[in-house]
């Protein structure tokens, strides 16, 4: 699952505390953060809305799925509670609470990236769309006291744009508060970084994702205690893989594959790249059955974009196996979670050279890098392929 996908599978789960209409009447969530774990990260954020420091940035970030959506949720159902008792906020009931969280509040303003090169106008460059942005993000609020300004995935503009929001940062008004959303925030201008008060979003700790998703989820004992395992403690994926079984049975297909391939010539391993590609299909994105060349000058099936979201699922998997071969080979195959879909993981690991091995794992890295650039996805993953390492006898 892609780093942005993981996170909108946690977002669009259904919202915690909410039982299934009984008579007509749905229950309310209870009030406070509705997010997973995140405790130090909470009480940083309660404590800047009690001092009536709401205002000042927030830079929300941690590793791809680890359900910083969820946690802006939290924020924006804080900023748009109209709840008297401010003590009480969020109270997840009122209209501002459940605007928030649906994000669909008149004084919350979204941008990112993607948006502004979607929205650029004939002729118009990603940066100038950004700026005319960020001007239109300036007016005043409409019901809140404060209007937000979300920046999703702000490590990902341009040095251009992220001085064009610096401007915006450094001149900071009563009527607005920016909440910056980054998976790396090393990514984003230091002098941003300085602007900023960090909400570090990371993994939880195993028995209280399982405690969640037992009671939260109603998941039995043992696939609980597999998603924690698999998800590494990141909420994201382990809720996302909760919604959707399919996920868990594509990951492991995926990895198993992966592992054949070590015994396996070019011919083959390029073919299931191939293979893989066709199979792969972006969370809440369906596969288009046009087929169109890609950057290989070949046909494939979809849109470029979706092709590239599917490859990004595939190293992200793929990243995960290596790792975990690189621990099963120094005898802790225990700790590898791929264990939970791949059995034969430790037998194999012993016949990998390490230096092969953490050559592989670098290069995937940088094979994720280029997808997020636009890189052509069959020739970015046939790249990975040549050094994926062979079996040795």
């Amino acid at each position: 699952m892609p780093p942005a996908d993981r996170d909108r599978a946690w977002r669009t789960r259904p919202t915690e505390g909410v039982e299934p209409i009984l008579g007509g009447v749905i229950a309310t969530p209870p009030a406070g953060f509705l997010t997973v774990g995140q405790a130090s990260a909470r009480r940083m954020a309660l404590r800047a809305a009690d001092r009536g420091h709401g205002g000042r940035t927030l830079l929300v970030h941690g590793p791809p799925g680890a359900g910083k959506d969820a946690f802006v949720e939290d924020l924006l159902a804080l900023a748009f509670c109209t709840d008297p008792d401010r003590s009480s906020r969020p109270c997840n009931a009122c209209r501002g609470c459940r605007d928030g969280r649906a994000r669909a509040h008149p004084d919350l303003v979204i941008g990112s990236p993607g948006l502004w090169r979607e929205q650029r106008s004939t002729g118009e460059t990603i940066v100038a769309a950004a700026r005319r942005w960020l001007l239109e993000a300036a007016g005043a609020p409409v019901q809140a006291e404060r209007r937000i300004v979300l920046v999703e995935h702000a490590d990902r503009a341009s040095e251009q744009i992220q001085n064009a929001l610096l401007k915006t940062l450094e001149e900071p008004t009563d009527r607005h508060a920016f909440i910056l959303v980054a998976d790396d925030p090393s990514r984003l201008l230091p002098t941003i970084r300085s602007r900023c008060r960090p909400l570090r979003i990371g993994p939880v700790p195993r028995a209280e994702l399982v405690d969640h998703l037992m009671t939260v989820r109603r998941l039995p004992a043992d696939q609980a205690h597999a998603l924690a395992r698999i998800s590494n403690g990141l909420a994201g994926v382990a809720l996302g893989f909760a919604d959707r079984a399919e996920l868990i049975e594509w990951r492991g297909r995926v990895q198993r594959s992966l592992l054949a391939q070590l015994e396996r010539g070019p011919a083959d391993r390029f073919e299931a790249i191939r293979d893989l590609l066709d199979s792969t299909v972006p969370t809440d994105a369906p596969m288009p059955t046009a087929t169109q060349p890609d950057d290989g000058g070949e046909p494939v099936r979809g849109a470029a974009s979706v092709q590239r979201a599917a490859a990004a699922m595939i190293v992200e998997a793929w990243t995960d196996l290596a790792r975990d071969l690189l621990v099963a080979r120094a005898d802790r195959a225990g700790l590898a979670p791929t264990g939970e879909l791949a059995p034969d993981l430790a037998g194999l690991a012993g016949r990998i050279d390490v230096r092969q091995l953490t050559s592989a794992i670098r290069l995937l890295g940088r094979v994720a890098d280029g997808l997020r650039e636009n890189a052509a996805p069959r020739l970015a993953l046939e790249t990975a392929m040549l050094a994926w390492p062979r079996l040795t006898r």
